[in-house]
């Protein structure tokens, strides 16, 4: 059977005993074969109401890698939040080897008053690694680093876009590093985007200490989006098929080998008043071409929006009212735009015909 050890900053996978042994986090222990759900105190309201952070740990039989999958650093992303609860059901998990770590809401603060932020004003996702004696945000994300993040030997982080942005599904992961590259591809989504790591951020401070992180993008900030979280659910399914923590699929389904952007660019409002976008997410754009307006709500002024180089759209502001400066689309450049845009549509076909749109039925599918 499997095990990991980590050797500068990678993951080797040996063969060891067959059964797995206890995971103990917080001072709680999860024995082989059960998951449970663990409240960790974080932080309280200024009415003394407790701030318990839920982390819900499924223990496999048999060894094998620790993955944290965690969701709602920024507390109104809430795709992620019902990925979580959708694998939490899956029977697969019985099948599971080492150990997954489920985390749905970070920011618990942020998620109860459906802000992108803490109640000071700090966006979670610039303050790790955290400290004890800090600011709020300092302290939570000290608390998640220490006592979850530093027992992970891998991370999948799911994010939606911002208020008024819907993002097109997909992977961001700086594919330097190979093991983080081999998780990205992994998750079997047509696009990835090839992208830096910024300081303070959950991904830049985890790959510091060798753990190898992506980032799931996908949909708009307090929004449910059936298609994002489908698409959530198989590629985490799929990238613990790929650490070797859940068994092959049954059958020839489709994967998806995912396409590199080489870079991209957003395009801000010249100036303020309404704005109409021309294009779709996901559709293909050439240099040159008008992608939107944005005009005086009289009507005297109009600016036209044009496309800076060929490649896909993946992100567009939904809110009509703009002010100069604001971002409105994302482009991603892609080698070979054409074949992105014909994958993305025949990856939509095939992931309306998946068994996890029958919401009803979700806890008893397996993804075989």
């Amino acid at each position: 059977m499997l095990y990991s050890s980590r050797h500068h900053g990678r993951f080797s996978w040996e063969m060891t005993q067959t059964r797995n042994e206890a995971f103990t986090l917080a001072g709680h222990t999860v024995q082989p074969g059960q998951m449970q759900e663990i409240n960790l105190p974080a932080a309280k309201l200024y009415t003394h109401t407790p701030m318990d952070l839920t982390v819900i740990v499924a223990n496999g039989r048999r060894p094998g890698p620790t993955l944290l999958i965690c969701a709602a650093i920024h507390g109104d992303e809430l795709n992620g939040v019902e990925i979580i609860r959708r694998l939490k059901g899956l029977s697969l998990l019985r099948r599971l080897r080492g150990t997954l770590i489920m985390v749905p809401i970070v920011n618990l603060f942020g998620f109860v008053h459906r802000s992108r932020y803490l109640p000071d004003r700090r966006d979670l996702n610039r303050c790790f690694p955290g400290r004890e004696e800090g600011s709020l945000g300092a302290r939570v994300a000290h608390l998640f680093f220490e006592e979850i993040v530093k027992r992970c030997t891998h991370i999948i982080d799911l994010h939606t876009g911002a208020v008024h942005r819907y993002n097109l599904p997909q992977i961001r992961a700086a594919l330097d590093n190979e093991e983080t590259s081999r998780m990205a591809h992994a998750f079997s989504i047509p696009v990835i985007i090839n992208a830096g790591l910024i300081e303070s951020t959950l991904r830049a401070e985890a790959q510091a200490e060798g753990i190898p992180v992506i980032t799931y993008e996908a949909g708009e900030a307090l929004r449910l989006d059936e298609k994002c979280v489908v698409t959530g659910v198989r590629g985490c399914v799929s990238v613990m098929r790929g650490l070797e923590m859940l068994p092959p699929r049954r059958s020839r389904a489709s994967r998806w080998e995912p396409y590199v952007a080489s870079s991209t660019r957003w395009l801000r409002a010249g100036t303020d008043g309404m704005f109409r976008a021309f294009v779709d997410l996901g559709a293909r754009v050439a240099k040159g071409d008008v992608l939107g307006v944005v005009a005086s709500p009289l009507g005297d002024v109009e600016e036209r929006l044009l496309s800076p180089a060929e490649g896909i759209v993946i992100c567009v502001n939904n809110l009509p009212l703009v002010n100069e400066g604001e971002a409105l689309i994302h482009i991603a450049r892609f080698g070979e735009v054409t074949a992105v845009e014909d994958d993305l549509v025949s990856y939509g076909v095939d992931l309306e015909n998946d068994p996890l749109y029958e919401v009803e039925s979700v806890q008893d599918q397996e993804l075989g």
